[in-house]
């Protein structure tokens, strides 16, 4: 309550005011503390309700009934219009719901219908597992495992490669026997290229 009637006075006087003077008349005047002025003037700006100005160094302070007016005029326009506008949606809305409506009443033709499409729609779901399960033996699946396969034992061999690219230098650089560079790094007596 503090507020409006600290931001009344200098709304009924139609001046300008600075704080100083504001601080020692809103105690005799108004009955606020000299204290909260500053506090409560400062919110009052912040709200848009009263105008501060700086001249120099001193801030200058005031509220004028013309200004309320044109503030309270165009929110209020804009509240109109934002009725109006909500009015608008509200009866597209409703002419929308009552054109769907239409042929929707619930008959005995319309419930089999519904229990029809149903039915339907679960079979479908039910074809699309069954589907599913036999995906392997879809030829264009099979087709690219194959290709799959084939990317994989290119790779296989070409580390085979590279396996006895390694042994080879290995024997010819510290004359290690390949039989013990088998046993030394896990390599299987029958390690060869992939047919």
């Amino acid at each position: 309550m503090s507020v409006f009637l600290l931001f009344f006075y200098p709304f009924k006087q139609k001046d300008v005011f600075q704080l100083k003077d504001l601080e020692k008349i809103a105690p005799k005047e108004k009955g606020i503390t000299a204290m909260s002025v500053k506090e409560v003037l400062q919110s009052l700006v912040d709200d848009g309700m009263v105008d501060c100005e700086r001249i120099g160094t001193s801030n200058y302070y005031w509220a004028f009934p013309s200004k309320a007016l044109h503030t309270r005029r165009r929110k209020l326009e804009a509240l109109e219009s934002q009725l109006s506008e909500g009015s608008q949606k509200q009866a597209n809305l409703q002419k929308s719901i009552e054109k769907a409506k239409i042929g929707r009443h619930e008959t005995e033709e319309r419930t089999m219908l519904t229990k029809e499409l149903s039915s339907l729609r679960d079979q479908r779901e039910q074809f699309k597992a069954e589907v599913e399960k036999y995906k392997e033996c879809d030829p264009q699946v099979v087709e690219e495992i194959r290709q799959a396969n084939k990317v994989a034992k290119e790779a296989a061999n070409r580390w085979t490669d590279n396996i006895f690219a390694i042994k080879s230098w290995a024997k010819r650089k510290f004359g290690f026997e390949e039989n013990k560079i088998d046993k030394n790094f896990g390599i299987p007596e029958d390690f060869d290229y992939i047919d």
